[in-house]
């Protein structure tokens, strides 16, 4: 039974890094040594139990259901960097995290009358929805995999499925900047 358990443990890991580009164990444990996080807050953060981070962390669960929990990591991710070069103080990170924690990542319109808002912070919002959206229906495997299908007729969206798709935000951020106007 022990052995069924870790295989299927590492199975879950494996189909983690494929999705989320590491296993879970490893990024959650990141943040929480970067950020001075507990797992308990860092639960809080994502929006989620802390059984269920546990889970994650442990492979005992393979993927993130709700796309809005990947948003908040990825974002976690971005504050834990710039937390690491100093760009960002510990009282800032603080206030930026319960900023994180309730976000619903959802709408990519930033005002009532909902024209797209503008600015440095919510193209990031908006790069992290397209960013979170694709990633919930397929891992960084798949959507490279496409993406090299799609390249002989079609290298625009094939270059747009990498970068938004498998790539980093802030490259996200600079092809979304380059590509507007």
């Amino acid at each position: 039974m022990d052995d069924t358990r870790r295989e299927a443990g590492e199975r879950a890991r494996e189909q983690q890094r494929g999705w989320y580009g590491e296993p879970l164990g490893v990024l959650f444990r990141r943040l929480i040594e970067d950020l001075g996080l507990n797992q308990a807050r860092l639960a809080a953060v994502l929006g989620i139990s802390a059984p269920m981070l546990s889970q994650l962390m442990s492979g005992q669960r393979a993927r993130i259901g709700n796309p809005a929990v990947v948003q908040r990591a990825q974002a976690l991710q971005e504050l834990a960097q710039e937390v690491a070069v100093g760009g960002v103080s510990a009282g800032e990170a603080a206030t930026r995290m319960e900023e994180i924690r309730r976000s619903a990542g959802g709408a990519v319109l930033g005002t009532a009358t909902g024209t797209a808002t503008t600015g440095a912070a919510p193209v990031r919002r908006v790069v992290r929805e397209i960013q979170s959206l694709l990633r919930s229906v397929a891992g960084a495997a798949d959507i490279i995999d496409a993406a090299d299908s799609l390249a002989p007729d079609h290298p625009e969206l094939a270059e747009f499925l990498r970068v938004y798709g498998a790539g980093r935000t802030a490259d996200a951020v600079a092809h979304y900047e380059a590509h507007q106007g």
